[in-house]
């Protein structure tokens, strides 16, 4: 049996060589197919290992409350959102002393919603970079967060925020964009005409997927500047920190006691949101789930296409070969040695077609990394053996029939055909 099939496949690539432009443009829907189930596939194998990597850097053991939902989301907010109660510094000091699991929380008090992240404008002599992560915060900040490290110079004090003094400590890109390769501590920079002192400057955060843009681009003010300057200002969020292996129980406590002090009726939901670094990541899989479930019916009209190729093309292979049919029937080639001939040779065609489609979305996957290093992109073994699985599959569905056709052809008909 084994000797048969390497003779049919033999017989099958010889017949792939006789009439290469043929074969290729038989298979190319199934190149395209399988390129986009790579390239596709690369792009999010990249962005899950970024993306995992940047939420777990806040901390595992910490998780994020405010008033909206977190995580990424479409469209826009119901009216529901839009009149919840803002969270308050209350909320946050109230989380530290009534929690028992809770032993930091850090709040953060951002520009309203409606203004926008990108009429934030941060100026340092004729530099300026448009769209911050502009807030005002405590010093607890610097430890809750598991990404907040300084580089450079020093975080602001208790005692600085208190006496709301204009100091700011700065994200490594936005100091990179604005000084070049000078030192930004002790410089001046602008925020919106406010000017600031600047303290520090951030560590850039793991991962790709750092903040806006795929840039680290914080400004963090003290808590009681940022109400000085922005006396309008009520979007806060806290992020609290729980006892090593409390996160869970951490959660329930806050979430009992802030809808016990917003006086959320027991039969009505959170009009709050907790997001954990888990929470983050199965919201984010979720998504990308729905673009690979777009990406396998992309390619399957792909591959669908050149499977009808491949029947098509099959079944004048059989035409043109019916005398050589028959002569092999004569011979005393069984039924299913014809069957095996003509499904080898569409599996190997179509396989070849995998294989150069999974070259073609390897490139293009080594392209994008190269040209936009902030979407990374990298071949998971699980795209090529889906890409290469598939398009084989392809030829023996749709090689089938032309096979049996052929092997039920009568011997002396085929012998007489011209």
């Amino acid at each position: 049996m084994r000797q048969d099939v390497i003779s049919a496949m033999g017989m099958a690539l010889g017949t792939i060589r006789e009439h290469k432009l043929r074969s290729f443009l038989t298979v190319l829907g199934v190149i395209i197919g399988t390129t986009t189930v790579i390239a596709v596939g690369s792009i999010i194998a990249g962005l899950n290992e970024n993306v995992i990597e940047s939420i777990q850097s806040f901390g595992t053991n910490t998780a994020f409350v405010s008033r909206l939902p977190s995580g990424p989301r479409f469209g826009r907010l119901t009216r529901e959102e839009r009149i919840r109660k803002h969270l308050t510094l209350e909320d946050a000091q109230a989380l530290v002393e009534s929690c028992p699991d809770i032993v930091n929380a850090a709040p953060s008090i951002f520009p309203n919603f409606e203004s926008g992240i990108f009429g934030l404008i941060a100026r340092y002599k004729n530099e300026e970079v448009v769209g911050l992560d502009y807030r005002g915060t405590t010093p607890a900040f610097f430890t809750v967060y598991g990404n907040a490290s300084i580089k450079e110079g020093r975080f602001f004090t208790e005692a600085e925020n208190e006496h709301k003094l204009d100091v700011i400590v700065i994200g490594e890109d936005l100091a990179r964009a604005l000084f070049s390769k000078l030192s930004a501590v002790g410089k001046p920079i602008q925020i919106n005409g406010h000017s600031f002192e600047v303290l520090g400057v951030l560590e850039r955060p793991r991962g790709n997927f750092t903040g806006i843009g795929g840039e680290d681009r914080r400004a963090v003010i003290p808590y009681w500047t940022f109400r000085k300057v922005n006396p309008n200002a009520k979007e806060h969020g806290v992020r609290f920190e729980a006892r090593e292996g409390r996160l869970d129980r951490a959660v329930d406590q806050a979430r009992g006691l802030l809808r016990q002090r917003r006086s959320v009726p027991f039969n009505k939901p959170d009009d709050f949101s907790i997001a954990t670094a888990d929470s983050l990541v199965e919201q984010f899989h979720a998504i990308t789930g729905a673009v690979a479930l777009v990406m396998v019916v992309l390619s399957s009209i792909g591959l669908m296409v050149g499977g009808i190729g491949v029947m098509n093309i099959m079944l004048v292979s059989v035409t043109e070969r019916t005398r050589e049919i028959g002569v092999r029937k004569a011979l005393g080639a069984r039924r299913l040695d014809i069957v095996w001939q003509f499904l080898l040779e569409a599996m190997t065609l179509t396989a070849g077609g995998g294989l150069l489609g999974i070259a073609v979305g390897i490139v293009i996957s080594a392209v994008i990394r190269w040209l936009v290093p902030s979407l990374p992109s990298t071949v998971p073994l699980w795209s090529v053996a889906a890409g290469l699985a598939v398009s084989t599959s392809v030829g023996l569905f749709f090689g089938l029939w032309p096979a049996v056709k052929a092997s039920r052809m009568d011997p002396v008909v085929a012998l007489r055909y011209e």
